[in-house]
């Protein structure tokens, strides 16, 4: 049989008149696309169901160009499009995710998913299908962004404050351990090493926001100084060093300040204000922040001596706190890759790897001057 490109060449696969019949093969390929773009559809659907105004008309546009790509694949499939299939796993799971939390998580999954298009390769897809899965993952890549920044902050200090906890906690039990003390010793020194690192952190974030605010309150426009509008010479004043002062031009500040001017007369006198402040840059209070931290920390921290809380000792101890922190860094490994767009099996790992390294180290320290002082 003539390959279907020789017949129909990518980009003209709209015309099914033109083409062979299709082969088993195709049959069935063509009938998982179509099943994987009505999942799609459903998930940018169900993710416009959850929210509302700008965000949800471009989910529903996406879902309408899906539309256009089942189109593609009924006409190909014509009298064999057979009993409806389910999409694959990832787009179910998707789907899944998207009816219940329609968060950022899934936004990030969804970008994946987008990336992941086989139309650039397959002869049956249209280039303009396959161009509009590249733009699709812009789409969702930029609806995400929106979401990471929403969360960036609370998200960073959750990932490094308990990423912390776990390395260094970790490391503290296993330095100290390796140098051949008591349990009872490695115990305290693991709940110690919680609280003065947890407190720590607490205090660090806590002078962190708040020299952030204090800064950000000395940039700011003092509201008393609009009562000195009106009183300005008209002819000689110095509104426009204001506005040059703050990143205008020359000629820009001089016309900007006739206008405020002009306007006392019509008593619609405006305020040179500052920049308004990115939502996406609010920094909460100077306590929550603390508080947000020391948690985080301990939440990490907590993890490596949950063994000797139990009462296990030695290289059991160390095996079980190893493997616990394991799979934490995994997870939130996992976690940073999701709503990074990235593998989350490759940001685990190197999450994974990092930390036990660190732990490592200190171990063979231990390992050294337990010897020693032996």
């Amino acid at each position: 049989m003539t390959p279907t490109s020789e017949v129909r060449p990518a980009g003209d696969a709209g015309n099914p008149t033109s083409a062979p019949d299709p082969t088993p093969a195709q049959i069935k390929r063509w009938r998982q696309y179509l099943a994987d773009e009505l999942a799609e559809a459903s998930v940018y659907r169900d993710l416009a169901s959850r929210r509302t105004g700008e965000e949800r008309e471009i989910l529903l546009g996406l879902a309408e160009a899906e539309g256009r790509h089942e189109t593609h694949w009924l006409e190909l499939l014509g009298d064999n499009v057979g009993k409806p299939r389910r999409g694959d796993i990832r787009t179910r799971f998707l789907g899944f995710l998207a009816r219940r939390f329609g968060s950022v998580f899934v936004l990030a999954l969804a970008q994946r998913a987008e990336s992941r298009s086989p139309y650039e390769e397959d002869e049956d897809a249209t280039r303009q299908m396959a161009a509009d899965e590249r733009i699709h993952e812009e789409v969702v890549r930029g609806l995400a962004e929106r979401g990471r920044n929403r969360l960036s902050g609370t998200f960073r200090a959750a990932v490094f404050g308990a990423n912390d906890g776990l390395v260094s906690n970790l490391s503290l039990i296993l330095g100290v351990g390796a140098s051949g003390v008591s349990t009872q010793i490695v115990l305290l020194t693991g709940v110690a090493g919680l609280l003065a690192g947890a407190l720590s952190m607490g205090a660090g974030e806590y002078v962190s926001v708040r020299s952030q605010r204090e800064l950000l309150e000395a940039s700011t426009f003092n509201p008393e100084a609009r009562t000195a509008i009106p009183q300005l010479d008209v002819d000689a004043n110095e509104l426009a060093l204001l506005y040059r002062a703050r990143g205008m031009s020359i000629e820009e500040a001089e016309t900007h300040a006739a206008e405020v001017l002009d306007g006392m007369h019509q008593e619609k006198a405006e305020a040179p204000a500052a920049d308004a402040p990115d939502e996406h840059e609010a920094i909460g209070s100077g306590f929550g922040a603390a508080l947000s931290s020391f948690c985080f920390f301990a939440s990490g921290a907590i993890i490596p001596i949950i063994p000797y809380l139990f009462g296990l000792s030695g290289i059991t101890a160390v095996i079980v706190a190893s493997v616990l922190v394991g799979i934490a860094l995994l997870g939130t490994g996992a976690v940073v890759g999701l709503l990074s767009g990235a593998s989350p099996v490759k940001r685990g790992l190197r999450q994974l790897a990092i930390g036990f390294g660190a732990a490592a180290v200190t171990y063979a320290l231990g390992l050294a001057f337990g010897t020693s002082a032996g």
